[in-house]
């Protein structure tokens, strides 16, 4: 239980530099009417934020890192393993939690170049500790290829404001239980919860792109209907490729391309209507797909998920 308890230290010391960094930084805004109102939103959303910041990862080192050992701190490459799904993974989380971020600071006030930067300087920051532990884990150790995904992953929506000042490419993922993880459960989960975080075969990952933003404002492209770029990869039971291969297994990679509907789109004046619109937009619905993948075969889907 003593591993435990460096764990829970950890994160309640993450909780009072996240909200000393919070306070310093936003205490800088400048608004001409109801700041002190503006301030104390943006101060109880700092606490809200970094409380559940600190209880979900807290939990994630208790279930996660506390069943193995925690020791000196150290780096591993790992970015030749799961042919590069855990970098998509880390991409993903960390453009939707600086998305999640930045609104909740918009929200409060902030004006939005101010929100997009600390949303993605925040979310970064989260996310790096998330190295930390993985760098005192004795079964992993810290990832340069993770770091480099959470960032770039982190102002991707910044960037793409600073840009088209709005997003047009939205990071999106599907999953869809592959039958492997029953052969290696405690690695790709035991119940379908553990196996959609865990579980790299049954996991795609999209990037859906507004064609009708690229396009003339008179252009009558539907603007729910988006294109979509997806990877994925199979028959990894291993990290590695060559334990998979001496295993019985041909681990490969999965190209896709097509449709996806954009529920943004969709025109309401209801925020809670917007908001779910938004979460269910973060993953991508079944639409007719193309594949290509390393076998040389070439796949037709009328529905993909």
């Amino acid at each position: 239980m003593k591993k435990y308890g460096y764990i829970v230290l950890f994160f309640l010391l993450q909780i009072t530099t996240i909200k000393a960094s919070a306070v310093i930084n936003f205490s800088q805004l400048t608004i001409e009417k109801n700041r002190d109102s503006t301030q104390k939103k943006i101060n109880r959303l700092a606490w809200i934020g970094a409380g559940s910041y600190v209880g979900a990862m807290t939990l994630l080192g208790i279930t996660w890192y506390g069943q193995d050992g925690m020791g000196k701190f150290h780096f591993f490459n790992d970015n030749k393993e799961w042919k590069q799904m855990d970098k998509l993974g880390h991409f993903y989380t960390t453009f939707h939690l600086t998305s999640a971020i930045t609104n909740g600071l918009e929200n409060a006030g902030m004006k939005k170049e101010k929100a997009l930067f600390w949303g993605a300087a925040s979310s970064s920051f989260m996310m790096l500790n998330i190295e930390v532990l993985d760098g005192f884990s004795e079964e992993y150790g810290a990832s340069w290829g993770d770091f480099l995904a959470n960032t770039t992953g982190a102002f991707f929506s910044w960037g793409q404001y600073k840009l088209w000042n709005e997003i047009r490419i939205h990071p999106k993922f599907s999953f869809y239980p592959s039958g492997l993880a029953p052969l290696r459960p405690n690695l790709l989960g035991k119940t379908l919860a553990e196996q959609f975080i865990k579980d790299y075969n049954a996991q795609t990952y999209w990037y859906s792109i507004d064609i009708d933003k690229f396009l003339p404002k008179t252009s009558k492209f539907p603007k729910w209907l988006n294109i979509s770029a997806g990877y994925s990869a199979r028959e990894m039971i291993f990290a590695e490729d060559n334990k998979n291969i001496n295993a019985g297994f041909n681990p490969y990679r999965r190209f896709f391309l097509g449709l996806d509907w954009d529920l943004t789109a969709i025109k309401t004046n209801k925020k809670w209507v917007k908001k779910v619109l938004y979460v269910v937009n973060m993953f991508r619905l079944p639409a007719p797909t193309l594949e290509y993948n390393e076998r040389g075969n070439w796949n037709w889907f009328w529905l993909y998920f």
